[in-house]
């Protein structure tokens, strides 16, 4: 990987009020989720990691050694079912749930041509990446209620911008971002708030057996105005603030975390 020069800093967790607050993070294995259970860590939290990678998850306990702090059970998001496990499960072992981030869903976003795509496809992708949110805010939010506690749902930049033949994945996110503000007015006090990656780094952040490391060429990184290109710190960064106290005043919005890219003039 080559290394930007002139590019922002690592963000790192913000502490304090962490100690004995617990999150639940869905496909908190690998990647963007799992950057942010591990944000939370840092912070002082405790973390409850669900994803359909059994693997993943226990690679995750063994990578981070925080005892008790730390948790995983399989989860699919789609599956009520395997919601109301995942929420008791976590419940039955901390008492309590402070924070809840939909991470989980099907990451690649390209489908079929439009007029080829099948329904099955269609609904699968909009059943896991925005029912998926539905079904477990369903189910933590009469703990969250009762804890005073937060929301983050991990959308994209592909809410508000598309490469062609990503409907399903666009569709799924931008109906996540118009969920969001409506649960934050319905949920309140409970705050609800959205989060827009763009370009993030997630090679190094996999499983052992599926890790690697990322290959991006100096052009790749000064695509971003910031000098680089994403990685898994910088959602969590803004997960961790988004569910403290300090965040206490920000309720139904969107944040975009793509260094710039979005803000940027495109020409053929």
């Amino acid at each position: 990987m080559v290394t930007p020069k002139h590019a922002s800093p690592v963000p790192q967790a913000a502490t304090g009020e962490w100690p004995g607050r617990v999150v639940l993070v869905t496909g908190g294995a690998q990647g963007v989720g799992k950057g942010i259970a591990q944000a939370v860590l840092e912070a002082g939290g405790t973390v409850v990691i669900g994803d359909l990678d059994a693997e993943a998850g226990k690679a995750c306990l063994d990578e981070w050694q925080a005892g008790d702090r730390a948790a995983f059970f399989v989860l699919d998001v789609a599956k009520e079912a395997s919601v109301k496990r995942f929420v008791e499960g976590a419940l039955r072992r901390y008492s309590r749930i402070d924070g809840l981030v939909n991470n989980a869903g099907i990451a690649d976003p390209h489908n079929a041509p439009i007029e080829a795509m099948d329904w099955a496809d269609w609904k699968h992708r909009l059943e896991t990446n925005l029912g998926g949110v539905f079904l477990c805010c369903k189910h933590a939010l009469p703990a969250l209620k009762k804890a005073n506690g937060a929301i983050v749902n991990i959308a994209s930049t592909r809410a508000h911008q598309s490469e062609p033949h990503s409907e399903a994945y666009a569709a799924s996110k931008g109906g996540m971002l118009a969920f969001t503000h409506a649960l934050a007015i319905s949920a309140g006090p409970v705050r609800v708030n959205a989060i827009n990656p763009g370009w993030i780094v997630v090679d190094d952040w996999k499983k052992p057996s599926a890790r690697k490391k990322p290959k991006l060429s100096a052009a790749d990184h000064a695509q971003h105005a910031v000098g680089r290109a994403g990685i898994p710190p910088d959602i969590g960064a803004l997960a961790v603030f988004l569910l403290s106290s300090q965040a206490g005043f920000i309720t139904g919005e969107n944040i975009t975390v793509d260094g710039g890219m979005a803000r940027k003039m495109q020409y053929v």
